[in-house]
């Protein structure tokens, strides 16, 4: 028994090892069973910010998160799979921006939709690649039925607050063609401005006097 009990230091530190290994390895286990895919969802969106959509790779995502170029795979299908994901959380923040901006404003008033506006160029300029991500990624996307979803559903928003605006809650073809120029504007304006085209000091536009004014211009009969 005492034999038992009394054991060689080297038998000791060997014990000792195999618990903290095995301790190491529960971590391992539960960090890629529980984060691994967000883990891997941050540094690909982190990646598309420093080198934009067409020169992110899976290996440097997987060396950014810090997991094995075989994890990847266990969640997402290809490299496309993840950029889509990005593409779709990116068009979430942006939805959820919008509603919280235009919330303090009331409903029919114009403010909402220059706040609107506000929240699209703002997005852009704070993610740029993910905004480019978003919509001119050469990548295969043009397909994909969540991210038309999601694109449309935010857009039915600019619709119905134009429609308010006009004192209806049934949106019109009028509404859609008032919203399609809104969109129009900022979207431009949002490329114009990521791509360094107003930093040239020939055009410093006021932002907010810009959507304003076109605002007022789409939408003369507003408050």
């Amino acid at each position: 028994m005492l034999e038992l009990l009394t054991l060689t230091s080297s038998t000791r530190h060997e014990i000792g090892w195999i618990m903290k290994k095995d301790t190491g390895s529960e971590k391992r286990a539960s960090y890629h069973h529980g984060d691994l895919r967000s883990q891997l969802l941050e540094a690909t969106r982190q990646l598309v910010e420093e080198k934009g959509p067409d020169n992110f790779s899976v290996s440097e995502a997987c060396r950014r998160a810090g997991v094995s170029t075989a994890a990847p795979y266990k969640h997402f299908k290809d490299k496309t799979e993840m950029l889509r994901e990005v593409a779709a959380a990116g068009m979430e923040r942006q939805s959820l921006q919008m509603m919280t901006e235009i919330a303090p404003h009331p409903e029919g008033a114009l403010a909402r939709v220059i706040a609107l506006g506000r929240v699209y160029v703002r997005f852009a300029t704070t993610e740029p690649g993910v905004f480019r991500l978003m919509f001119t990624w050469s990548g295969d996307t043009a397909e994909d039925e969540a991210l038309d979803k999601l694109g449309d559903e935010k857009f039915s928003v600019v619709q119905l607050e134009v429609a308010k605006c006009l004192g209806r809650q049934e949106i019109t073809d009028d509404d859609r063609q008032r919203a399609f120029m809104l969109w129009s504007f900022v979207h431009g304006l949002s490329f114009l401005s990521i791509d360094g085209k107003l930093s040239d000091g020939q055009m410093t536009p006021d932002l907010e006097t810009l959507l304003e004014d076109i605002a007022r211009r789409v939408i003369p009969e507003a408050n």
